[in-house]
């Protein structure tokens, strides 16, 4: 039997594919906003499931001020993000109307202000927002999130163990009156004084040197035995003897001893360090200047002639006031490299604090990371006018918080203090890791 033309005709059609034959019946009425009622333009999907227009979202949003969805009313989670495959297939599909669309928005004012506020409202909220909602999950780290969590629970067993005990001895010495120490505890703060200081623990042993003893010993006694205690040595321990006898105990001389001392500052000075270590550094200049800047200017920028006869504990003792040079150096560092003066001075102290440097070397180096992230996201957005109101509203928000914990540190719990001051000390690093690392994936997936 044979087949006529129109047979054959309706045997290709039937044998065409599937997505070929049906095309031509696809409309732009099938992908059309909600909103607008137009076809969809960077069509935006909430977790309802519902698309609109990126615009028509973001005059929704300025309108009402609600994370809602316009139609359904449902709460979206995360910040909403462009459905890259539909905004692709429609693209393909209406590529004139995408084209006219496009410049009805670009000439809109309205619509262009309100897209940019509501992208940066999303890229406020992604930096601090939990880890809740689907995308976020995705992004966050959760390997981080376990550790961290793990480090907590020891933390948390370690510092009650600690609290239930006794003081320890580098408190004790810090707390307790120089004429009721003993020979031990004399030993003890000799030994504080640096590596070389036990050369002579042995001596002041057999000699059971106590507290009142060690304030009636002169420059001479030190330099004949049973002492026998070297020129550099000596004045090393004089000038500490002369802080001790003026303050009828030990003065701080670590970060632990400090701890012990000054709970409440050690907790403004990491606060400050974290949110802002200019203010921190400033805070270091007008209140605790003798304390600590001098010691901390002496140490990251040294005179070059001292540095090969010169070190840390001499550097921490001197308290001479520093050179035009020095200032020099510290303020180029101070304005531009703020992380890298912490850093510097951790680094003086890696045989003292051998765990606690690291940590903080790590932590300065990850937040100056964070730091150019920040400065690259204003570049990017064109919105170098508003860094000074930044830098206000960020002065005005740290110096405020600064001050209400400087005011109610008196009332805080030795056992609470302890909990902020080794979280912030040594969990902060793996928080910032976390932090570069969405920041990264980020930039990877922004959607410009």
């Amino acid at each position: 039997m044979e087949l006529n033309k129109n047979d054959l005709n309706t045997m290709g059609l039937e044998n065409d594919d599937p997505l070929q034959s049906t095309s031509p019946q696809i409309s732009v009425n099938e992908f059309s906003c909600h909103c607008c009622y137009d076809i969809l333009v960077n069509p935006t999907t909430l977790n309802c499931g519902h698309s609109f227009c990126r615009h028509c979202l973001a005059l929704w949003w300025m309108s009402s001020k609600k994370t809602e969805c316009p139609e359904c009313r449902e709460k979206w989670e995360g910040f909403p993000k462009v459905n890259i495959l539909l905004r692709d297939a429609i693209e393909k599909l209406f590529p004139d109307a995408i084209r006219m669309r496009f410049e009805d928005i670009q000439q809109n004012t309205d619509i262009v202000q309100s897209l940019a506020a509501f992208q940066k409202y999303g890229s406020d909220q992604i930096p601090v927002a939990s880890n809740t909602g689907r995308v976020n999950q995705q992004r966050g780290g959760g390997f981080f999130s376990g550790v961290l969590t793990a480090l907590t629970g020891v933390a948390v067993v370690l510092l009650v163990y600690h609290w239930s005990s006794r003081e320890s001895e580098h408190d004790l010495l810090v707390h307790k009156a120089v004429a009721k120490w003993t020979a031990e505890e004399v030993v003890l703060w000799l030994e504080q004084l640096g590596p070389w200081a036990s050369l002579y623990r042995d001596r002041f042993l057999s000699e059971r040197v106590n507290g009142r003893l060690l304030l009636t010993l002169t420059e001479e006694e030190f330099s004949r035995a049973p002492y026998t205690i070297e020129n550099s040595h000596r004045r090393a321990i004089l000038m500490e003897l002369e802080r001790v006898k003026a303050l009828g105990m030990k003065p701080p001389q670590n970060l632990w001893e400090y701890k012990a001392v000054n709970p409440g500052r050690s907790l403004f000075l990491l606060y400050a360090l974290k949110s802002s270590p200019r203010l921190g550094l400033l805070y270091l200049y007008l209140f605790d200047y003798t304390e600590s800047f001098l010691p901390f200017i002496h140490t990251i920028c040294p005179l070059q002639e001292d540095n090969s006869r010169e070190d840390i504990i001499t550097k921490l003792l001197d308290l001479r006031e520093p050179t035009w040079k020095q200032w020099r150096e510290f303020l180029v560092k101070y304005s531009f490299l703020p992380y890298q003066l912490i850093a510097e001075f951790a680094w003086d102290w890696l045989e003292v604090h051998y765990w606690t440097s690291r940590f903080l070397i790590v932590n300065a180096m990850l937040l100056s990371v964070l730091e150019l992230f920040s400065f690259w996201r204003i570049w990017s957005r064109s919105e170098l006018k508003t860094v000074p109101q930044r830098m206000w509203s960020h002065f005005w928000k740290v110096s405020t918080q600064g001050l209400f914990v400087a005011m109610f540190w008196p009332l805080i719990p030795q056992f609470v203090c302890n909990c902020l001051f080794y979280w912030a000390l040594y969990f902060n690093p793996i928080i910032n890791i976390d932090l570069v690392v969405k920041e990264v994936r980020r930039l990877e997936t922004q959607v410009l």
